[in-house]
């Protein structure tokens, strides 16, 4: 919450390895490939019409929702 914007947030770049072999029998690319693996995106805020949590449901504004149900 303490970002303003989604542009403020560090996206964290995971390491090839984790598309390219560590979880399978046989490598799914070519040796030395360019990767992309971000840990996770960001998606934009107009797009978010709720958030769906163990304690309940939060509306906008987000702020006020999500600290009332936690």
């Amino acid at each position: 919450m303490a970002c303003q914007t989604g542009d403020e947030i560090h996206i964290e770049l995971r390491p090839a390895e984790e598309i390219t072999t560590k979880w399978y029998e046989k490598p799914m690319a070519p040796q030395g490939i360019k990767t992309y693996n971000p840990a996770f995106d960001v998606t934009d805020h107009t797009l978010i019409t709720a958030i769906i949590t163990e304690k309940g449901i939060a509306y906008p504004p987000f702020r006020d929702s999500l600290a009332n149900i936690f």
